[in-house]
């Protein structure tokens, strides 16, 4: 059973939807029986699908529970009282989040049916995001509820070595911190960026920014580095949920920089490909991010990236050569997009490193064998300790 708060189609929340429907399909294709507990929420809109009927979803079962009230923290007393009556004719119940009701009713059903779990904080048991963000209330329910979940769970699942270390600084009561990678999807055949809603953008070289607009992917410092940037064009590409875009787009405005700074909005899975492949670089200066699945894109795009220490996949950037880790600092940033643009014999080469990398080492066969091997070896010591 994977638990995660939210599912396709509402793609809107980011990419553990997609890393979590990738894994759970690789999964079904090795053999496992793959079921998904999540809820009908999509923006200030619900998903049309009932609890008692499954959706198929390339061969994974999804079952979307409506939540009545509360809706910032999932609460979906129907999820629960499902996951009360079924859980037991699971093996083990993955958790994809903390801090919200899922995760809380998840964790103690399958306590109570004596059937092992393991937790995935995506990114979010990071103490500056607690400070950062809804500080008090993450606190307390971190020491009220959150700990608890942790501390019985068989593992945590991180999806990067710099994730594990953050946790590990929080020191938290918790059991073995398992490292598996998200995977990526491979490219598909897409239109050409001239043919899209994109024409206008494809008239000049430009760096690109693709995920959601919010204030932890650092798109304040990215600003900044582009006043030092002077004949580059930069796409940000993704959905505003927060609001923060209007704050974006006046600092832009004042900066003098709003001419060569597009904001294109969401894009669909049909273009993203063409806008990866266009781009002269992929850039992420996130202030926190557990993995960075567009970046894993990037370069099965063969796509150079330019990144900050502090995007949990920066080990493989640097081990592979797929593009350059730097400090988000505006100056800094700014001198390593200068370097890549000046140069394109490099940016080819980081791009071709890159996409072999992909193609290594983020598969999601390869890593949904490694999660098959996490989850049968859990499993395994759960049936020991019980006999």
């Amino acid at each position: 059973m994977q638990v995660v708060p939210t599912y396709y189609p509402a793609v809107r929340y980011g990419g553990p939807i997609r890393s979590v429907h990738a894994l759970s399909k690789a999964l079904v294709q090795r053999g496992h029986d793959i079921e998904v507990y999540t809820t009908s929420v999509d923006g200030d809109s619900d998903i049309d699908a009932t609890p008692d009927r499954p959706v198929d979803l390339n061969g994974v079962k999804v079952r979307y529970f409506p939540v009545p009230a509360l809706r910032r923290l999932y609460w979906s007393p129907d999820l629960q009282r499902q996951v009360k009556r079924s859980v037991a004719d699971f093996d083990l119940v993955h958790l994809h989040s903390i801090y919200l009701y899922p995760t809380f009713a998840a964790a103690r059903a399958a306590r109570s049916a004596g059937v092992p779990y393991i937790v995935s904080p995506r990114g979010m048991l990071s103490s500056d995001l607690i400070r950062r963000k809804s500080r008090w209330v993450k606190t307390a329910w971190l020491k009220l509820i959150e700990e608890r979940t942790l501390a019985e769970a068989a593992a945590l699942h991180v999806t990067a070595e710099f994730e594990s270390s953050e946790i590990k600084a929080m020191r938290l009561n918790t059991p073995e911190l398992c490292c598996v990678p998200n995977g990526v999807e491979w490219p598909q055949p897409h239109p050409p960026l001239s043919a899209g809603p994109y024409q206008a953008v494809a008239a000049r070289p430009y760096a690109l920014f693709l995920s959601r607009i919010v204030w932890k992917k650092g798109l304040d410092r990215l600003l900044q580095a582009w006043c030092r940037i002077p004949d580059l064009a930069l796409v940000i590409a993704g959905n505003d949920d927060e609001g923060y875009q209007a704050k974006l787009e006046e600092m832009a405005r004042s900066s003098g920089i709003a001419g060569r700074v597009h904001f294109v909005g969401p894009v669909s899975d049909e273009h993203k490909w063409a806008l990866y492949e266009h781009a002269e670089m992929f850039v992420l200066p996130s202030y926190n991010e557990n993995f960075g699945n567009v970046v894993a894109e990037a370069m099965a795009m063969a796509c150079p990236v330019v990144i900050s220490p502090e995007v949990g996949i920066a080990d493989l950037v640097r081990e592979s050569g797929a593009g350059i880790v730097t400090s988000g600092d505006p100056e800094p940033l700014a001198e390593a997009i200068r370097s890549l643009q000046a140069d394109p014999a490099r940016r080819r080469e980081l791009g071709r490193r890159g996409r072999e990398a992909a193609i290594r080492h983020l598969s999601w066969d390869a890593v949904a064998g490694e999660m098959e091997a996490l989850y049968q070896r859990l499993v395994s010591n759960d049936n020991s300790l019980d006999s």
